[in-house]
């Protein structure tokens, strides 16, 4: 609910659900720090919570709620804290891994009272837990004591699954309806969503994401496929309306992300957008945003409620962000486009088995806000040798335009897995009409490796290591990237035991398998513990069940590690919804030791989404050089920004006690971004007047 209220009226306004409202609007109406006063604009308080972990394997990436005058926010290891917002005094913290490894991010929790009580509800591991508000102690009433098993209920044997959340859930009456995030590989559970009774943590409804016999749906798949099939869960968040009741999915890619040969069809509900009953968890209407994905385009953040202007008339609408940089709008009543989309050939697959969709859709307004084919937007060349050094890293890779096909030669995938938009979301402002997305704009070179499932050229153990998604975080050949760590070397570092349970517990970024028995644990540890690294190539083409991998999350960069395509990198996006224009666009972030040599500036990678105000503002961290900006919402003008202690990969807040308004942010850092890891909150106020 936006809280349409003047600061001259009351003294507390909240910051009451993740990303502002259940609307998932990332709107304030607040107007005392504006566009006119940002010089007297400083630090209030800041909170260190203690347990970011070493280097950069921790994060924080939580948009915390306020309420009252206390606001409720996760810290690297993801405890439960509970803060004094005016101060940053810690009031009581839960810790839900006592003397465990912590594993997984959190992005916010939810907050829910009646005349008795108050609670929130957040994730870890693999559990939902309902904590008292007041007390910090877990409500044993709830659940199981406390908590919820996410990994129950989903028709398969729950300990060999890989099931936890990063992002709240969201309230409805008496219900709490949840999403799930969920392992990538081809043994990845399935995402349905769930409805839980508030009170007593009872399984109200589930929405099967990926349909069962007689459901609409199930002839988009393969027959029998819900058996075995997983993903195409609503990991990045929802959005409510609550004057019709309806809740709004943005659901994941099915996996494996990369390869659907076993998967053949559309694959409803995957990458689709959703409108349910709250109550009842029955479809309203739905629209498929890609079909048959083969790009890991999972829908990244909660859709936006917005009211959008057109011929005459007001519509309540929903705007869906996407990584492929475009936003698809509709009539959120009845899920009719709210700007035609036309279904356009794509590039077609040559791997083995794979049949991939004819069309995709494009929305015909609003443009794009990103590029979309690599060879256009053309190659990084600050140098001589940065350009020859891409084009030799390309070699035979293929480019072309968005939904090219992965292949065993390779292919730069532009945009790249990690956007266009990403889990950040998306911020509208309702004086304008004006939506507000910041952008990735990074290629990626992802190759296929084929693997034989009925021979046996390669061991078992290298088998385990590229069908659990291995390859993905640490490379076909085990060295890693700046973010993950390489596997090399592992018998002078950890003993068998230790590497078993690190594979059944995880830690940090890296997710459990508990879905390994004893033996395939065997063989993978056997061969992770050889100094022979690479996983040889197979000859597929006489097979009869072929499956394929991919070598990693390989970002295609220069020998600086600049990313290797013509600037911008990252933006910060304007888009009028009631034009279905781009009103402005803005390089987000900037690179210092380019910028000291008088280059433009360029962008950075961005994670962590914006907040607009009545005040004239556009508030947003998320860069990779960790300074926190307020630009001019009318005009994108940078002007304000402050250097955070870490990156602040998280969306901030904003909210009013005692008459006096803060902006909050998580600044975190490491995570995707792979810079150094903190754990601060950090409040700005204005200066008060002696």
């Amino acid at each position: 609910m936006l809280l349409f209220i003047s600061c001259n009226q009351v003294s507390n306004i909240p910051w009451p659900v993740y990303r502002g409202d259940n609307a998932s609007s990332g709107y304030s109406p607040l107007t005392q720090i504006n566009s006119t006063n940002l010089d007297q604009l400083e630090v209030a308080w800041i909170y260190q919570s203690g347990d970011a972990r070493e280097g950069n394997r921790s994060a924080i990436q939580c948009n915390p709620v306020i309420i009252d005058t206390v606001m409720y926010a996760t810290s690297p290891q993801l405890k439960l804290i509970a803060l004094d917002a005016r101060k940053g005094k810690e009031i009581w913290r839960f810790d839900p891994f006592v003397n465990e490894e912590a594993t997984g991010v959190n992005r916010g929790v939810t907050y829910w009272e009646n005349d008795s009580e108050k609670r929130i509800f957040f994730s870890a591991g693999p559990y939902l837990y309902a904590v008292n508000a007041e007390t910090g102690k877990l409500v044993s009433s709830f659940g199981d004591e406390g908590k919820i098993d996410l990994r129950k209920g989903l028709g398969r044997d729950p300990s060999k699954l890989a099931v936890w959340s990063t992002s709240p859930g969201i309230i409805y009456k008496n219900v709490l309806v949840m999403g799930t995030a969920l392992g990538e590989g081809y043994d990845a559970a399935p995402g349905f969503v769930r409805g839980y009774d508030i009170i007593t943590g009872k399984t109200v409804w589930t929405f099967h994401t990926i349909p069962q016999p007689g459901e609409f749906g199930y002839d988009t798949w393969q027959e029998d496929a819900w058996k075995e099939a997983g993903g195409v869960n609503a990991w990045a968040g929802l959005s409510l309306d609550e004057a019709t009741g309806t809740v709004f999915l943005p659901l994941g890619s099915p996996a494996f992300d990369f390869y659907g040969g076993n998967r053949k069809g559309n694959n409803l509900f995957g990458n689709c957008l959703v409108a349910l009953n709250a109550l009842t968890g029955k479809r309203i209407w739905h629209y498929q945003l890609v079909h048959h994905d083969l790009w890991d385009y999972d829908l990244p953040a909660p859709p936006t409620l917005v009211t959008v202007e057109r011929d005459g008339k007001t519509i309540p609408a929903v705007a869906q962000t996407t990584k492929m940089g475009m936003v698809f709008l509709f009539n959120r009543n009845t899920g009719e486009p709210v700007y035609p989309i036309q279904e356009r050939p794509v590039p077609q697959s040559t791997l083995i088995g794979e049949q991939t969709s004819a069309t995709q859709p494009f929305p015909v307004k609003p443009p794009p806000f990103v590029r979309q084919n690599f060879p256009d937007a053309g190659m990084l060349d600050f140098s001589d040798s940065s350009y020859r050094y891409i084009k030799n890293k390309i070699g035979n890779a293929k480019t072309g335009p968005v939904f090219t096909p992965p292949d065993t030669a390779g292919v730069v995938q532009f945009p790249g897995t990690r956007g266009g938009a990403e889990w950040g979301g998306a911020s509208f402002d309702p004086e304008t009409g004006m939506l507000y997305v910041n952008a990735n704009e990074i290629p990626m070179l992802i190759k296929m490796k084929p693997v034989i499932m009925d021979g046996n050229d390669e061991s078992k153990g290298q088998q385990l290591y590229t069908l659990n998604n291995c390859t993905m975080c640490h490379g076909s050949d085990r060295k890693g990237t700046h973010v993950y760590p390489a596997l090399l070397g592992l018998s002078k570092k950890y003993s068998f035991a230790e590497i078993s349970g690190l594979l059944q517990s995880g830690r940090g970024q890296m997710p459990a398998y508990p879905n390994l028995t004893e033996e395939d644990k065997t063989d993978l540890i056997a061969f992770l513990l050889r100094d022979n690294a690479e996983v040889g190539e197979q000859q597929a083409a006489a097979s009869t069940h072929v499956r394929y991998v991919h070598d990693g999350w390989n970002e295609l960069k220069d020998q600086d590690g600049y990313p290797g395509v013509k600037p911008p990198w990252g933006t910060l996006n304007a888009i009028d919804l009631n034009k279905g224009e781009i009103a402005w666009q803005v390089p987000l972030g900037e690179y210092p030791e380019l910028t000291a040599k008088n280059i433009p500036a360029t962008g950075t990678q961005n994670l962590g989404g914006a907040l607009v105000t009545a005040g004239g503002i556009v508030i947003i961290g998320a860069t990779r050089d960790e300074k926190l900006r307020i630009f001019d919402k009318k005009n994108g003008r940078l002007l304000w920004e402050y250097q955070l202690p870490a990156g602040g990969y998280a969306t901030p807040a904003t909210y009013m006690i005692d008459n006096r308004q803060y902006i909050v942010i998580a600044a975190g850092g490491g995570g995707k971004v792979g810079t150094p890891s903190g754990d601060a909150y950090l409040a700005f106020a204005l200066k008060e007047q002696e």
